[in-house]
């Protein structure tokens, strides 16, 4: 009889919980997890509408006579393509690329579209995830993505290392949407660790940026090339916040709402801790730029705000519940927002009227504030443990027990090191602020 009155109880605690939860959940936006991050400024911003641009024109099947360009089109000029590929001469590996040599900017660019839902071969890149399967340079990387990316790399090597040996003083950048995003990322680390494949290239000179990418690398690889690989994030946009493997999202159209509704309490339930130490959960890579173009409890869009930050704990972990959770990772709609994000930022400059001297110096300031929130990311990612913190030596990877051997022969252990560090600092401190007295007790040191 006990028992039996105790079942109302127990659904009445269990739909409070749900009730909690989903209250939650409805007020949790997009806006939360990027409300302490820094401004994004005009010029580090600029180039993000430009590429979307180059993009979408990979979209097109003849960039002269555009179907999809954006009002005043698309901003390139055709006869600065240098070569570009469709699904056949790709051979189903990737979706389609081009390479264009942006003069305008001083730039070497190589821009891939995203997912086409009708190829069933961009599917078959998309869904080689296994769990864990692929290690990369101390971390755990996509496994599709890279096979694509060093199909990339191996076609189209001698084309980039003769532009890039040509014109030395350009950039090289890798641009792509969504699947394209991870694709490209995945090709910016195999270069940066293959520089000799592009004459030597310097790392300053290589730069990613994925838009609405896929979650493809694991925590430490994306802190570690965040001097490179930036993130472009639109919003609600679901795909960098999906953390279930994609197989399943994909494998689940027919019921993509329902999935989504259960990752999303899959997620909540699971304790942030947990997250940061499963060496094999993959993250958008790199630095990121977040979108903020609504609010909650208001009708219609904000001025919109573009806010940056390199994070360690709190990387787009949850789902938001929201109606435009699949709109924003549109590359139109994606490119639309960023050029008026940047229109706003650089009006506001020009009300400011900063001289030219001083724009200067506050572009060099920017640079020296990214490189110490890139270190200081380094930092907070070995302070919580997280795996494969440490920077492996350039020409190797981490091994299944995670050591590597240093050029002197010595193989050390990063959980040891890690503790030494650790007890190193700890012993300092108790020296600073402890004296030993006669009977070996320690005493606050007197200032």
């Amino acid at each position: 009889m006990s028992v039996l009155c105790g079942l109302p109880i127990l659904e009445c605690v269990y739909c409070l919980a749900c009730a909690r939860w989903v209250w939650k959940k409805c007020l949790y936006t997009a806006g939360h997890e990027s409300e302490n991050w820094g401004l994004a400024t005009a010029s580090e911003f600029e180039a993000v509408p430009h590429l979307c641009r180059i993009v979408l024109a990979v979209y097109e099947d003849d960039i002269r006579n555009p179907i999809w360009a954006p009002p005043g089109g698309y901003g390139i000029n055709p006869d600065w393509v240098i070569l570009r590929k469709n699904y056949e001469e790709t051979e189903a590996r990737v979706p389609p690329y081009m390479i264009y040599l942006d003069k305008d900017n001083a730039d070497i660019v190589l821009a891939i579209r995203g997912l086409n839902l009708a190829k069933e071969n961009d599917y078959a890149v998309l869904l080689d995830n296994k769990l864990g399967q692929t290690k990369f340079d101390g971390g755990y990387v996509h496994n599709g993505l890279l096979k694509a990316a060093q199909w990339v790399l191996a076609t189209e090597c001698d084309i980039l290392r003769e532009l890039v040996e040509r014109h030395s003083s350009y950039t090289l950048t890798f641009a792509g949407h969504s699947l394209g995003a991870g694709v490209m990322t995945l090709l910016a680390m195999l270069v940066v660790k293959n520089r000799e494949k592009l004459g030597n290239i310097e790392r300053k000179r290589i730069r990613c940026f994925a838009i609405a990418p896929a979650r493809c690398i694991s925590l430490n690889l994306a802190v570690r090339y965040a001097d490179i690989i930036n993130s472009v994030v639109l919003q609600d946009d679901f795909l960098p916040r999906t953390t279930m493997a994609l197989e399943h999202v994909f494998k689940s159209l027919f019921c993509l709402p329902c999935l989504l509704c259960l990752m999303c309490l899959k997620d909540t339930c699971t304790l942030e801790e947990k997250m940061l130490q499963d060496p094999r959960r993959l993250y958008a890579p790199g630095r990121l730029y977040h979108i903020i173009v609504r609010r909650p409890f208001r009708v219609g869009k904000i001025p919109a705000v573009v806010r940056t930050a390199v994070p360690v704990d709190g990387r787009f972990e949850h789902l938001v519940l929201s109606c435009n959770m699949t709109s924003d990772h549109s590359i139109v709609w994606i490119e639309r927002e960023s050029q008026r994000a940047l229109d706003l930022m650089v009006e506001k400059d020009q009300a400011m009227e900063i001289p030219a001297r001083q724009r200067m110096e506050r572009q060099e300031s920017l640079a020296r504030e990214h490189s110490e929130e890139y270190r200081a990311a380094l930092q907070r990612a070995v302070a919580l443990d997280v795996p494969h913190a440490f920077s492996p030596p350039s020409y190797g990877t981490f091994s299944e027990t995670e050591e590597w051997e240093d050029s002197g022969g010595i193989r050390r252990d990063f959980s040891i090191l890690s503790s030494k560090r650790r007890r190193d600092s700890w012993d300092e401190f108790r020296e600073r602020l402890f004296d030993t007295d006669e009977s070996g007790r320690m005493v606050l040191k007197k200032s």
